[in-house]
């Protein structure tokens, strides 16, 4: 079961196969309670997928946080994934579309900060590295946030 802390929402292990699908399905089933569309969760859970696997595979595991934001009346989600691995030495080469260290096609963190609106990678070798994305729920009808 996620831990939970009002002050950064809920947190989640990453260490194994089965976390990585848990995470799927807590992403998904926060983006549809603020309103996400079908495909806005979609582009959103396969972001944290990506991101979550990273952690595990090359992060040697970690944790997810996943926060719910608002601004006026729209919703949106953070997700930060954090590691205490090797971190990442060339960050501009990691995020070029091809580039794979594990035999992938190399579109991981590219095409993660493509799905979502807002992205950002802090690591530093040997310290570990944290990726935090954002996402905005659109189209979000004001009666469904109760604001009518």
């Amino acid at each position: 079961m996620p831990a939970s802390d009002p002050a950064t929402g809920t947190v989640l292990p990453i260490g194994s196969d089965a976390d990585l699908a848990w995470v799927r399905q807590q992403v998904r089933q926060s983006a549809a309670e603020l309103g996400f569309g079908l495909v806005q969760q979609t582009k959103l859970v396969t972001a944290a997928s990506e991101l979550a696997r990273n952690t595990l595979v090359h992060g040697g595991g970690g944790h997810v946080e996943i926060s719910s934001l608002s601004q006026g009346v729209t919703r949106g989600l953070r997700l930060s994934f954090v590691d205490t691995g090797p971190g990442i030495r060339d960050v501009e080469l990691a995020m070029t579309d091809g580039y794979t260290t594990g035999g992938g096609l190399g579109l991981g963190l590219s095409g993660a900060k493509r799905l979502v609106n807002e992205f950002e990678i802090d690591t530093e070798p040997g310290r570990g590295t944290t990726v935090t994305v954002i996402a905005w729920a659109t189209g979000v009808p004001t009666a469904r946030l109760g604001l009518s």
